[in-house]
């Protein structure tokens, strides 16, 4: 195949000049957790039907994609779930993307999304593997609230250690996200706040979000990114600082005393799609260009019909050079049931 498409080592921009720069890779479907917000048990129960091994990628097919993606410019790539940690063997697919090069001969940025729940036994072969970056998902250091949010009973405690097990094993930019949704543990904004402060971990809040069509997403339930910076501004000063990189999805706000900082992803609230440069893989090889997306582009189906690097690239740069979304800036009643969209659980946030 011979068009501009299927030139290798060339970054691609969409229709609004976005560039591709971060890969999010679902490795697997399958949560140990069944938080209220991405995997309701009234969905994902007992008799739910997870995707069978042959369906999901090979890590092979993943570093395949991974290469492809990063001579179209990608230069971080984050492993998301499901819960990532249950994929056996994620080592050897973490070792193989730390070999890739961008076209300029940089290492990728490798950074990791997890609930905790396996973290402190797996952190340091993750380390030795080449992982770089670690965010732990918590919501709440309330252990009721935490137990019943993410609805297996599991305790804050152990996720709480499994946090200082990754900084032991090497990990020294630790990123703590709690998604924090109103009238079920937005009560915990400044304990959290206070617990994380002072520590290496940076504390992050996100806003509910409308992700998919099982978490019953509701306007009023979701508390602004504003309001999160009042409540603790109030009692811990805090300063605006600037992003570390353009295209920076949390806005970052440092301790005026200088003992660390936090940051908000204002999602809804401040729509950040002109700048948005990722792109996200699911567990089965679809490419979605939009979190909340209804449609995906499937490339494994392409990889295993016998395509070329140079037919995969043409098809990955086509899919990003017609990129349009822009959902969070023109979010409505009428967006919102558009369509049935993805799972926060399929495609990872």
């Amino acid at each position: 195949m011979q068009n501009s498409d299927s030139t290798l080592n060339s970054p691609v921009t969409d229709t609004r000049n976005r560039p591709l720069r971060d890969l999010r890779i679902s490795v697997t479907d399958r949560c140990n957790f069944r938080c209220v917000y991405c995997m309701p048990r009234e969905v994902f129960g007992r008799d739910y039907v997870f995707l069978p091994r042959e369906a999901l990628l090979t890590f092979e097919e993943i570093a395949r994609l991974a290469r492809i993606a990063v001579a179209h410019g990608v230069e971080k790539i984050r492993l998301t779930g499901g819960e990532p940690l249950l994929r056996k063997g994620l080592e050897e697919l973490i070792a193989m993307l730390g070999a890739l090069r961008t076209p300029d001969g940089r290492t990728l940025d490798i950074a990791l999304t997890t609930n905790g729940s396996t973290l402190a036994q797996k952190a340091r072969a993750l380390r030795e593997a080449g992982l770089q970056r670690v965010t732990v998902s918590l919501d709440s250091l309330d252990d009721a609230t935490f137990r019943s949010m993410n609805d297996v009973d599991f305790p804050v405690a152990r996720v709480l250690r499994a946090i200082d097990a990754a900084h032991e094993a090497g990990f020294s930019l630790i990123k703590i996200n709690m998604v924090v949704k109103r009238g079920r543990n937005d009560q915990d904004i400044l304990p959290m706040a206070r617990h994380f402060k002072g520590t290496p971990y940076i504390l992050r809040f996100i806003e509910f979000m409308d992700v998919g069509t099982t978490n019953g997403w509701k306007m009023d339930e979701v508390v602004p990114s504003a309001e999160v910076v009042r409540r603790i501004g109030a009692e811990l000063p805090l300063e605006e600082v600037a992003p570390n990189y353009s295209g920076e999805t949390s806005e970052r706000w440092r301790y005026r005393d200088g003992s660390g900082e936090i940051g908000v992803i204002s999602s809804v609230t401040q729509a950040f799609c002109h700048s948005c440069t990722r792109a996200r893989i699911s567990t089965e090889g679809v490419l979605y260009t939009c979190l909340f997306a209804t449609t995906g582009h499937d490339l494994k189906a392409l990889m295993r019909g016998g395509c070329s690097d140079e037919e995969l690239a043409a098809a990955m740069a086509r899919i990003w050079r017609a990129r349009t979304d822009n959902y969070s800036e023109v979010r409505s009643e009428l967006t919102q049931i558009a369509g049935k969209k993805v799972e926060m659980s399929y495609i990872g946030g």
